[in-house]
């Protein structure tokens, strides 16, 4: 079965729009296409960094498990002593569970949705347990996948948590953590409005426009340049030249802008004197006990991309999500402080919050969202709250089905925009059939 798309395909070392028909998820599978195989690789099955190749569709279902081949990393310590515990008891009853996806009158099993949306792993949590985890493309059990802008959900994660250690104060402003930012377009916003990303700066991430602001971005942190390049080196000296939008300011409405986080992840730094991959392995890696290294991609002054950069293992990630359900608590050790757990699950999800979401207008088919510390709130009965990425990047936490779903994939549809037609009525489902159990 093929389909006819014309969508970017997005990453900060390779931002590409390209038009082309695509196999299913079947004749994808990276194992199925032999990428990098042999030594060397044919021609054909090779993928490359500095031509952005290794993040264009097919190859990219290849890329998402082994991104150090391609990029700068630095690692993301896991714990060496007391890792975390977790039981089984698998329910292939999910597999057959329906739904029906937006904007369409065709019923769908659960089962059918993962190839749907090429995935490459999944887990289902429920009370504790796993109930429910599949690798159908190129991911294993102990591999580690990127996570995109799940990413930025950890960068506001730890704000969260120095905020509750009282370290960080979100109601002071950008220039009194940041300085070097006095002049720029972020200089008077505070820190709350980053976290929630209502800043009101000129940025813009339409990957279709050749003048829009992600392209000198992405160049800051590219590694592959042209000889000629002139702009800035690294992410903090791009931070420095965004502008504000002349006659709004911060705080007025939402406006999902991955330079933020960027900002965010720095100020977490600066009030700490730690890098991001010190403050994930120190806060809330090593002392949930993960399993797994993690390794975030890094510019060419070594600085984590904090807005998509984060590669982790998928149960890592789903215990991640089970702590964050449980009130930072896992295995009944308190992780990360409760205060921050709540804040994250609950804080966004007031009336101005809603209305400065839906004043952005670039999510009408999420009605009544909101966004918070760099969390998706779905503002639902169950109170369901989520991390999102490009290409199929999930966690949802759902508190009153007692449920996390964590997801890897690598979809060709790019915007979230795209794969939420299929996901969230999906997680929805699975979390009715888990409350009547």
């Amino acid at each position: 079965m093929k389909k006819q798309i014309l969508l970017p395909v997005v990453f900060f070392s390779a931002l590409f729009s390209f038009a082309q028909s695509y196999p299913d998820a079947d004749e994808t599978n990276p194992e199925k296409m032999q990428w990098q195989q042999g030594f060397p690789p044919l021609p054909e099955k090779t993928l490359h960094a500095a031509d952005g190749s290794y993040f264009t569709f097919p190859g990219l279902r290849y890329s998402v498990n082994h991104m150090q081949e391609f990029s700068l990393t630095r690692t993301v310590p896991g714990a060496k002593e007391n890792l975390y515990s977790v039981k089984t008891k698998y329910d292939d009853a999910i597999d057959n569970i329906t739904f029906t996806p937006w904007n369409s009158d065709t019923p769908m099993t659960f089962a059918q949705s993962l190839d749907a949306n090429y995935t490459d792993g999944i887990i289902i949590m429920h009370k504790g347990k796993i109930i429910y985890e599949k690798y159908p493309a190129g991911l294993k059990q102990d591999g580690v996948h990127a996570a995109m802008s799940v990413s930025k959900s950890f960068t506001g994660t730890i704000a969260a948590i120095l905020e509750a250690e009282g370290v960080l104060d979100p109601s002071k402003t950008v220039a009194e953590y940041i300085p070097e930012l006095k002049d720029s377009g972020f200089g008077d916003a505070t820190v709350r409005q980053v976290m929630d990303m209502t800043t009101s700066i000129q940025y813009s991430e339409d990957y279709n426009d050749p003048n829009a602001e992600v392209w000198k971005y992405s160049a800051a942190g590219n590694v592959f340049r042209p000889a000629d390049y002139k702009g800035p080196e690294n992410y903090y000296e791009y931070l420095a030249t965004v502008k504000k939008i002349p006659g709004q300011e911060h705080g007025e409405k939402f406006g999902y802008k991955t330079v933020n986080t960027e900002l965010l992840a720095w100020i977490n730094s600066r009030v700490t004197g730690k890098s991001l991959t010190e403050l994930i392995s120190e806060k809330i890696w090593k002392p949930m006990g993960a399993h797994y290294d993690g390794y975030y991609q890094v510019d060419p002054s070594g600085i984590a991309f904090a807005g998509g950069g984060f590669n982790l293992n998928l149960r890592d990630m789903a215990m991640f999500g089970e702590m964050m359900r449980n009130g930072g608590k896992l295995n009944g050790k308190q992780v990360i402080p409760a205060s921050a757990a709540k804040d994250i699950a609950t804080g966004g999800s007031g009336k101005e919050y809603k209305e400065t979401f839906a004043k952005g207008g670039e999510y009408p088919a999420l009605e009544n969202w909101s966004y918070h510390n760099m969390w998706w709130i779905t503002n639902n009965s169950h109170g369901a709250y989520m991390a999102r990425g490009v290409h199929g990047q999930a966690i949802y936490v759902d508190p009153a089905a007692q449920m996390v779903i964590a997801r890897f994939a690598s979809t060709y549809l790019a915007s979230n925009k795209y794969i939420d037609p299929l996901s969230i009525p999906a997680y929805e489902a699975v979390a009715d059939y888990l409350m009547k159990k």
